[in-house]
């Protein structure tokens, strides 16, 4: 099997790691410094969503952001790069606040399922995101062409625990 680990972050212990755990599957995670509730609202309030979900460092931005976080709800995300746009879209399958959210990416053919947990203690929330692709193939593809989370999830995720450790991000969303 070919694995791919990655590590970001400031310090190990705040260190996102990315890695390739099967044929279809990856996993990212990181500990967050902020409590679920506030994680969680950071995944699915579409105005905080673009605050933090295109890592930095990537040539792309995030012009439209729509989010109906309910089981059977819609999300799509309208991405600009080099003078076009990129969309992507699914529905939600599971919505468990303050803990999991279970969605699907349907922009290309067969399904993606994305699995995020968000597991608190002492007011730091470990997120893990598992994504599972519909084939070998599928994973392979979203690899070579980068669109994979295992590239841009670990600094996304370093964006969101910036933006949680501001007070007026935490003050607004108490």
């Amino acid at each position: 099997m070919d694995t791919t680990a990655r590590t970001e972050g400031n310090t190990a212990t705040n260190a996102a790691t990315a890695e390739r755990t099967s044929d279809t599957e990856l996993l990212v995670s990181r500990m967050i410094n902020a409590p679920a509730r506030l994680v969680f609202r950071a995944w699915t309030d579409a105005e905080l969503l673009q605050q933090w979900w295109v890592p930095k460092s990537f040539p792309i931005k995030l012009v439209s952001c729509e989010t109906d976080p309910r089981v059977g709800g819609r999300y799509r995300l309208v991405f600009a790069f080099e003078g076009s746009t990129m969309d992507f879209f699914g529905r939600y399958l599971e919505v468990t606040p303050p803990s999991r959210l279970v969605w699907t990416n349907e922009e290309s053919e067969g399904e993606t399922i994305t699995t995020a947990t968000f597991e608190e203690t002492d007011g730091r929330t470990l997120v893990t995101v598992h994504d599972r692709y519909p084939s070998k193939a599928a994973l392979d593809e979203a690899m070579a062409n980068g669109s994979a989370g295992i590239f841009a999830l670990p600094e996304s995720l370093g964006q969101l625990d910036e933006l949680l450790a501001t007070s007026d991000a935490s003050e607004g969303l108490s």
